[in-house]
């Protein structure tokens, strides 16, 4: 197929942009001695350094808000020493629980700080009133949550330029913890919506968590008293870790940018190195659901799988929003590129999902962070595969090379995003499903569209336009503000 001159030169140089961007991201590594986070050596899954891989967890996926927050709601109730809570925002009024005896965020952590300590901590906020929340924002909720109660919370100001604090976790008793995608808000959007993702008139929500007790739960908490040691002084108590609970073996990684912490002096980028080694590694399929898509790290490792397969049946499904809240133009021209390198070969699939009730359709915003290698590989948190949160963000993410969770996950994804029986699915081989259902659905939903017809599926594929300005944009972002 010919190319036309205009787009052949805008490939050459949007390639140029995004390999300036890998080279200047892998001198920064280096200089860190954090190289091993972009070039990790050995066929290992598990990220090198501390906190290591720790067996003997519980770890619980919970799939949508009406799974999670309820979750949330219990385990928050019944503490008994101390609750610690980071986010990137915080809602006093956001509900746990709807329905006719609703459980309130705010009113649930007030009545807890009447007998245990509550800690909360919070970005501070865009300290440009151009994005949100912004400061005054912040200090407005903040002031909502702990007037007249004795909730501790905190916000942290240490963000690098254009960045922030975005992990999302809760520790109880140091016994407890939920790592995952999901704040307690509903700023930008109602996080609590129903797995059957029924149209509301308003925008719906697809986010995953998960629930883990076990030893690796101190590494969760670990890093919340750094935070909160470096942010306020007080010294917490370092737990021990918890007695073995379950069956899976899971590792605690995060991203921590150099400079912010005194006892993080050169960063942690384990959550790229992860995502890297286990990307490489992929012989049948990948599967990712995620707000963003313009790593230059991850496109890279994505687009070599797609020119050069491991398999005759290897296959990638990405399952994005339709439009982000911001950096959309990256992600479409990313797209482009990955689609070029699929070539029209069909390995390649990028969708995304609607809110849905018989015909009408309104949009649902994903915002989950899940990654599945083969089935023998599952990671869930609060990164978005851009270099904000690989590279400047606080984030934290769960490994594990539990094979029967992480086809567990996969299986009941797939099931609600096909709009099938989870038994239907469990039936089938992940590549049979994508060429036999993914493909066909999300083309023939799209076909629908163009053509102005009803939905009759929830899932629909995305346009892989690759216009200059798109082309352009994500390396470009990723040279100017990511770090």
């Amino acid at each position: 197929m010919s190319v036309d001159p205009v787009t052949r030169i805008d490939g050459l140089l949007g390639r140029a942009v995004e390999e300036t961007v890998l080279r200047k991201h892998r001198r920064r590594l280096r200089r860190l001695e954090q190289g091993h986070a972009v070039d990790p050596g050995g066929d290992v899954l598990w990220a090198a350094g501390d906190p290591p891989p720790r067996a003997g967890n519980q770890l619980d996926v919970l799939i949508d808000g009406e799974q999670a927050l309820p979750a949330i709601a219990d385990a928050l109730a019944a503490a008994r020493s101390h609750v610690h809570i980071t986010g990137w925002h915080l809602a006093a009024h956001f509900e746990l629980v709807r329905g006719e005896r609703p459980v309130v965020l705010g009113a649930l952590l007030a009545e807890l700080a009447q007998r245990i300590d509550v800690r909360v901590m919070v970005w501070a906020g865009a300290p440009l009133p151009a994005f949100h929340p912004t400061r005054k924002e912040v200090a407005a909720e903040v002031q909502r949550l702990v007037r007249d109660t004795r909730i501790n919370c905190q916000v942290d100001p240490r963000e690098h330029p254009f960045h922030c604090h975005h992990e999302k976790t809760i520790v109880i008793d140091d016994e407890l913890a939920f790592v995952g995608g999901i704040d307690m808000t509903d700023l930008a959007g109602d996080r609590f919506d129903l797995s059957a993702h029924p149209a509301r008139r308003r925008l719906g929500w697809h986010d995953v968590g998960t629930r883990l007790r076990g030893p690796a739960v101190a590494d969760v908490a670990a890093h919340f008293a750094t935070r909160w040691r470096e942010l306020t002084g007080e010294q917490l108590a370092v737990p021990e870790p918890p007695a073995p609970a379950g069956p899976s073996t899971v590792q605690v990684v995060r991203t921590v940018a150099e400079d912010m912490y005194d006892s993080v002096p050169r960063g942690d980028f384990r959550i790229l190195e992860s995502y890297l080694r286990a990307l490489r590694s992929a012989r049948e399929f990948i599967y990712l659901e995620n707000q963003f898509l313009w790593s230059p790290e991850i496109v890279e490792v994505l687009a070599a799988k797609l020119r050069d397969p491991p398999g005759d049946g290897f296959g990638v499904v990405v399952v994005l929003p339709r439009r982000a809240n911001n950096g959309q133009d990256d992600t479409v021209g990313q797209l482009g590129r990955l689609m070029a390198a699929d070539d029209g070969n069909d390995r390649l699939l990028a969708a995304t999902l609607r809110s849905r009730t018989g015909g009408r359709a309104d949009p649902l915003y994903v915002h989950a962070k899940v990654g599945i290698v083969d089935d023998r590989w599952l990671t869930i948190g609060s990164a978005n595969l851009n270099a904000h949160s690989l590279m400047n963000d606080t984030e934290m993410n769960v490994v594990t090379d539990d094979a029967a969770l992480a086809r567990d996950t996969r299986e009941r994804l797939w099931a609600e995003h096909l709009e099938l029986p989870v038994a239907e699915v469990r039936d089938r081989e992940p590549q049979a499903l994508i060429r036999e259902r993914w493909i066909p659905i999300a083309r023939e939903q799209s076909r629908r569209e163009r053509d102005g017809a009803e939905p009759t599926h929830r899932l629909i594929a995305l346009p892989g336009v690759s216009r200059r300005s798109r082309r352009l944009l994500g390396p470009l972002t990723g040279l100017v503000d990511d770090g």
